[in-house]
């Protein structure tokens, strides 16, 4: 068990990360987001992160860094990726569609969403060739679309219009011509759905009467299992509700309630085991029983099944770890890595945009976590380049005096208590 000390002490520790984080970083402990396999090569993962991405192609024996500045996404941080069987890793970041051709090395947006945003893709389970898009951006003229060419081109299921918000788009993997996505047209909240492929829609409005003001209704999951079994995400009055539909959408009933933002969903492959995932813990709701709260990931959290196996986020910061997997429903946990082990930036071609543009930013980053320095150039890799000479460190932004010290002081002293005595457990099925 972790000493109060041992805690505190990660804090003052986290306040240094956030103080030495490169210009442009988001505010906020660096922290692992949402983990991918490539299908059928379950050897080959990505782990997306609030400082870019993890990648290792050896079944988790060594993880290095993509930046991302080499991955264009800006500010943007997907909430999924598509690592697809041919090679190809896709992602809806919320802005742009973005995708890569050469595990991860270089990365481009799609043009043909350059003036909404997209979010939310779906990856037809056994035809890659069929994906389907949601896009969202106020005041744009936004749908939801189809490919049936990997993604090379899009054409829209729906009217495009101005005055509809889509937020996310799923299939059903037992029946793949069932779709579902979520929006929302001025104040009124829905769900549609098409049982065709995307060809018709029935719209499913949703009243949400037993909320105040509900907002943020979002399609987080369909089932493996069944395709009329689904999970929401609904928000109102600071907390967040996980809903469950077990009628293709009609009607939702409360499975969760959480006083903390909810970042994914994951379910069981014969959806009565459901795992709910925020920034801080790991909640599991097991039909029949009542929720509960995992004592481990601490602190940083998200949640992916792959079989029998499930995968979550964690936080280096906390209790070590950035990348766990579980055998059994979360109950114990085998540590994957932590961000200190992560070797340096991804070994990519010369010239590809993260060969040119990681290795360099890559000892810094290294420095905060406690991680190798760096890459050697001659470094042996099939396909990697060279590493760039590393320039003096810039100075660095956001902690050089005093007065800009004292807030971020603050508020990371404060989290590291707030993790230390608080559990949230604010449950009402």
């Amino acid at each position: 068990m972790k000493t109060c000390f041992s805690s505190l002490r990660r804090g003052l520790l986290a306040l240094l990360v956030l103080c030495a984080l490169p210009a442009g970083a988001h505010m906020g402990l660096p922290e692992t987001s949402n983990v991918t396999l490539r299908r059928e090569h379950p050897e080959h993962m990505l782990v997306g992160a609030s400082f870019g991405a993890v990648i290792s192609l050896d079944s988790g024996e060594t993880w290095r860094w993509i930046c991302p500045e080499g991955m264009e996404v800006g500010a943007w941080r997907p909430e999924r990726y598509f690592w697809l069987k041919g090679g190809d890793i896709l992602a809806a970041t919320g802005s742009a569609l973005v995708r890569s051709r050469d595990n991860g090395c270089t990365w481009a947006a799609h043009p043909f969403f350059k003036d909404t945003w997209v979010t939310g893709l779906a990856v037809h389970p056994t035809d890659e060739q069929r994906m389907f898009a949601s896009t969202g951006k106020p005041t744009s003229g936004n749908s939801l679309y189809r490919s049936h060419d990997g993604g090379e081109t899009w054409e829209p299921l729906l009217p495009v219009s101005p005055d509809v918000r889509y937020s996310a788009i799923h299939l059903a993997p037992s029946e793949p011509t069932r779709l579902y996505a979520s929006g929302q047209e001025a104040q009124q909240m829905f769900l549609s759905r098409s049982d065709d492929g995307g060809k018709n829609w029935t719209r499913l409005p949703q009243s949400l009467s037993e909320f105040i003001r509900p907002y943020n209704l979002i399609l987080m999951r369909v089932s493996e299992s069944s395709p009329d079994r689904l999970w929401v995400q609904v928000s109102d009055q600071g907390f967040t509700y996980v809903l469950e539909s077990q009628d293709g959408g009609a009607t939702l009933t409360l499975l969760m309630k959480i006083a903390d933002v909810l970042v994914g969903v994951e379910a069981s492959a014969d959806g009565n085991t459901v795992w709910a995932a925020t920034p801080v813990y790991l909640y599991r709701a097991r039909q029949g029983e009542a929720p509960v709260t995992l004592p481990r990931p601490e602190g940083n959290a998200c949640a992916t099944r792959v079989g029998d196996t499930l995968y979550a986020c964690g936080s280096s910061w906390v209790h070590d770890w950035a990348l766990a997997r579980s055998r059994d429903e979360g109950n114990t946990w085998e540590p994957y890595f932590g961000l200190h082990t992560i070797q340096g930036a991804h070994l990519c071609a010369e010239g590809t945009p993260v060969q040119r543009t990681c290795p360099q930013r890559w000892p810094q980053l290294a420095d905060l976590f406690g991680a190798p320095i760096p890459q050697t150039p001659g470094e042996p890799s099939p396909d990697a380049g060279t590493s760039e000479p590393l320039p003096e460190t810039p100075p660095k932004k956001g902690c050089s005096t005093t007065a800009d010290l004292a807030p971020t002081s603050l508020l990371i002293l404060t989290l590291a208590t707030l993790r230390l005595f608080r559990r949230r457990t604010s449950w009402s099925p």
